[in-house]
């Protein structure tokens, strides 16, 4: 998955962090302006529910943290700590590259929190990607990601995590918009549907300049390309080629691409690499 581990170290929500009987919100000092309310953090009704989600918590292989946290929600149906437990799995399954996984856990978190930024994304981003046009579902999967991309985008405003500081509020707004622009600039490419991929994918890279996401540059540049915007396209294909390494699919993309949009702007390919 793109860039899914910066959201995960940036949000850096300490398991402990949450528990039972956490005093109310308090009035900020004479002053002092109060940080932008997030959602409420999550708080266990009893110490034995508490003690259960510390134990799933500390787990760190995917596996027996998604069977934990099933276990977890079984026991405590209504627990407001459910949630933690399954993005931490969503976390883990998307570091290690379980699409298919990443797709049900991101689902099962909209089944409680049918606004969670990150489930949206997560379900939005695995359909975009690996919807085929032989999928018999195809169209019904296409609407589904563009859908919850698009929400993902409005709730990114209203249901920021619990805990999180204000100080990477705007990171993770930042983020979670330039995620969301590129599902849908994703969506738009594979259409053929230049324009509106040219304008999502701007958009993706514009929302997170801190860490520009090199499919989406190489994206831009084919689609840039596609409407015969030469000079722009290359340009997209330089800092593409920048971004990644060659040997692999994206770089090697890059580099083709580069290579053709040269001899079209009438110079000469850059020589292989030894």
């Amino acid at each position: 998955m793109k860039r899914t581990a910066i959201i995960i170290a940036m949000l850096g929500i300490s398991a402990w962090g949450f528990g039972q009987n956490k005093p109310a919100a308090q009035t900020p000092p004479a002053g002092q302006t109060a940080a932008p309310a997030g959602k409420r953090p999550p708080q266990a009704k009893t110490q034995p529910e508490f003690e259960a989600y510390k134990t799933a918590a500390a787990l760190t292989d995917p596996a027996a943290q998604e069977k934990a946290a099933d276990d977890f929600a079984t026991k405590f149906p209504d627990s407001e700590l459910r949630s933690l437990l399954y993005k931490s799995v969503m976390g883990s399954y998307q570091q290690s590259n379980n699409a298919e996984k990443l797709l049900d856990i991101s689902r099962k978190i909209l089944t409680f929190d049918v606004d969670d930024p990150q489930a949206l994304l997560g379900v939005a981003q695995v359909l975009a990607e690996r919807t085929r046009d032989t999928d018999l579902d195809k169209d019904q999967r296409i609407a589904e990601a563009r859908k919850d991309a698009q929400r993902a985008l409005v709730t990114v405003d209203t249901d920021l995590p619990a805990g999180l500081p204000p100080d990477k509020q705007d990171v993770y707004k930042g983020y979670v918009r330039s995620e969301a622009y590129a599902i849908l600039g994703t969506l738009d490419f594979n259409a053929k549907a230049w324009a509106d991929a040219e304008g999502n994918l701007r958009k993706s890279i514009e929302a997170y300049p801190q860490e520009v996401d090199s499919i989406a540059v190489f994206r831009l540049s084919v689609a840039l390309d596609m409407q015969s915007k030469y000079p722009e396209a290359l340009k997209y294909a330089n800092q593409a080629v920048d971004l990644t390494k060659a040997g692999t699919n994206a770089g090697d993309a890059a580099r083709k691409e580069k290579d053709r949009l040269i001899q079209l702007i009438g110079g000469i390919p850059d020589a292989p690499a030894k």
